[in-house]
């Protein structure tokens, strides 16, 4: 009997065609809050933003941006992420 779609079929989709565009799979226990790697703050994963990955990854974006105004788009990504979640 054939099921069809459920979410860890899709998730499983994702995180492959993700890993194989380059992207580094971490599993959501292994950047809980509290752990050695832990990248989250909220430990009921509420967390819409990993904080430190967007100011990492901004730079790397835009190598042309000052300071400044990376620091700008860093607040205006993470306001629109607090107003919507």
């Amino acid at each position: 009997m054939n099921q069809g779609f459920t979410e860890s079929v899709v998730e499983e989709a994702a995180l492959s065609w993700l890993a194989a565009m380059g992207y580094e799979i971490r599993h959501g226990p292994d950047i809980a809050a509290g752990e050695p790697g832990a990248e989250r703050g909220d430990p009921n994963y509420r967390d819409v933003v990993l904080e430190r990955r967007l100011r990492k990854a901004l730079p790397r974006l835009n190598p042309n941006l000052p300071p400044s105004a990376l620091e700008d788009a860093y607040r205006k990504l993470t306001r629109a992420c607090l107003q919507k979640g």
